[in-house]
């Protein structure tokens, strides 16, 4: 029987619920339209011929599209200390800020700045999801 070695990363939090975080963040991201203008949104096309504009009521779709955002905004504030940090040093590490090898350095530089602002820091990056799932692959999570 072969024995796997053990991670030089203990987490305080979990990879599934950062994974989780990883989908509601490129739902988020997938759901910002740059070309949105005057309420069309992209050209869809029938049968190779007829040309269809997608018009919808901004306030209503708006309000369900910001379901997911609001959820993870709430996961996030939910997470203690530790795991915050350690959210913050997973973007960090998939952003390239740090190497796998100062995770340690990472983790303990996140905590130093630790607010209750860490969602609204990390909401209003774009590619959120990439850098989480960077960092993840990064450290073998």
């Amino acid at each position: 029987m072969q024995m796997q070695p053990e991670k030089e990363w203990d987490l305080s939090i979990d990879p599934d619920t950062v994974r989780l975080f990883i989908l509601k963040a490129k739902a988020i991201s997938a759901g910002v339209n740059e070309d949105y203008e005057d309420g069309g949104d992209r050209e869809v096309e029938f049968d190779g011929n007829g040309h269809d504009t997608h018009q919808h009521d901004g306030l209503a779709e708006e309000e369900s599209e910001n379901l997911t955002e609001i959820e993870l905004r709430e996961l996030i504030n939910d997470l203690n200390v530790d795991e915050a940090a350690e959210l913050v040093a997973l973007v960090w590490l998939g952003r390239g800020d740090y190497e796998a090898g100062e995770w340690q350095e990472a983790v303990s530089e996140a905590l130093q700045r630790g607010n209750k602002r860490t969602a609204k820091y990390l909401l209003g990056m774009p590619l959120l999801g990439d850098y989480l799932e960077s960092g993840l692959d990064a450290l073998g999570a």
